[in-house]
């Protein structure tokens, strides 16, 4: 079995993240249980000051 190009060819079909309970985005990572955006289950939402959007 080869490794590289052929090999990763086989994960285009898949979706690794689903929609979010929590925040409704399609974020939530099925394997790792996580939302990249809300950080769901944790207790608190995932924010940080570096996200926000500076008005000017």
């Amino acid at each position: 079995m080869t490794k590289g190009t052929t090999s990763m060819g086989n994960f285009t079909r898949k979706r690794t993240h689903i929609r979010c309970r929590r925040c409704g985005h399609n974020s939530f990572h099925k394997r790792g249980r996580e939302c990249a955006k809300c950080g769901f289950p944790d207790a608190k939402m995932r924010k940080y000051n570096w996200i926000k959007r500076r008005v000017i």
